[in-house]
């Protein structure tokens, strides 16, 4: 299939690939589309080029005409991506967006940093990632850190028992409430509770290392350390103890920003994320971006296509070709986007 020239915004559909934990309905509910049905759905990847680990094409992005995104992008990058990213990064988007529906606490986990990732996966990625919460049913938290130095011995004990209880407790609970905005950087375990809802951004791999395992569709002693056995996979993990002050340089100014970016210094090497709001209306430069609507309504316009009306649930791919766009009206969205050139 050959890709069709690249302009316009692109609204896109759900892209939930089956996963091991399980959902609760809430980004249908946010999308306001039809429920998938089986309970396994809890993840939207949006505008993605990335596949699930060993699962291609599974979590790959198809445009409305039927190409893949991947595909899209490798055909025309100067198009999606333009001449300053392309230069710094090539055909790379360097970046994965998602809806991520805690329907139960995920199990703690970690993901390799980039100099792992390049030694041990043949990837110039790790998988730093951000979230910025939705929702978040009352007490709900995230796990995020050690909380004191655990050692290698200790670790692989852990993991090897199945004591989930002791990793838990060695980690930080971080309450959240929705407009919060946290980085997780690349190595740092870390688990999603139960009845939150929030955008992930991430570097574009699919890359986790399971610590636990058990009550998960998942069978964790086989899937878990990506292929590398655990004894190289924790190799890969911070088992630093986080201070207070360190946990708190994760946070971001979040939804209190008003506009702007939501996300700790620390995120810029890896991705940005900048809350726009359509009143009064957001300038918005060229620049390959997923938005996503967070509430209200109102209309993204631009030179290259015809305006497009926006709403809450919604997620609408920009291309760098569609040049400079305007976002107006009682419309409040999340801008992702690629690192900024240079960083």
């Amino acid at each position: 299939m050959t890709a069709e020239p690249v302009a316009a915004p692109i609204p896109l559909t759900p892209n939930q690939p089956r996963s091991f934990y399980r959902d609760s309905g809430a980004i249908a509910r946010f999308r306001r589309t039809a429920p998938t049905g089986d309970g396994y759905r809890p993840e939207d990847w949006v505008a993605s080029t990335t596949s699930r680990f060993a699962r291609s094409p599974a979590g790959l992005t198809t445009l409305p005409g039927g190409i893949r995104l991947a595909d899209a992008v490798a055909a025309d990058p100067g198009a999606w991506l333009g001449p300053e990213h392309t230069a710094a990064y090539g055909a790379d988007t360097g970046l994965l967006v998602k809806l991520l529906d805690a329907g139960q606490r995920l199990p703690l986990h970690t993901h390799p940093d980039r100099a792992f990732a390049c030694a041990h996966l043949g990837s110039a990625h790790g998988k730093t990632e951000a979230w910025y919460v939705l929702d978040a049913a009352p007490g709900a938290e995230v796990r995020l850190g050690f909380a004191r130095d655990v050692t290698a011995r200790e670790l692989a004990g852990w993991v090897a028992a199945g004591d989930a209880g002791a990793m838990l407790d060695a980690v930080h609970r971080v309450p959240v409430a929705p407009g919060d905005a946290l980085l997780c950087p690349a190595g740092m375990p870390h688990a999603i509770g139960a009845g939150v809802l929030l955008v992930e951004l991430q570097e574009p791999t699919d890359f986790s290392v399971l610590l636990e395992w058990e009550g998960f569709a998942i069978d964790g002693a086989a899937e878990g350390h990506l292929g590398l056995g655990f004894d190289l996979a924790l190799g890969g993990v911070d088992r630093r103890g986080l201070s207070a002050a360190a946990l708190d340089r994760l946070r971001g100014p979040g939804a209190a920003v008003g506009t702007g970016s939501v996300l700790p210094p620390g995120a810029d090497p890896y991705f940005r994320a900048e809350l726009c709001r359509g009143e009064p209306a957001a300038a918005l430069d060229a620049g390959f971006s997923v938005l996503v609507c967070l509430t209200g309504a109102g209309t993204l316009t631009c030179t290259s296509g015809p305006p497009l009306d926006v709403a809450e649930g919604q997620t609408v791919l920009v291309p760098h070709a569609a040049g400079p766009t305007r976002l107006s009206g009682p419309v409040t969205a999340l801008r992702c986007r690629p690192p900024a050139p240079g960083r």
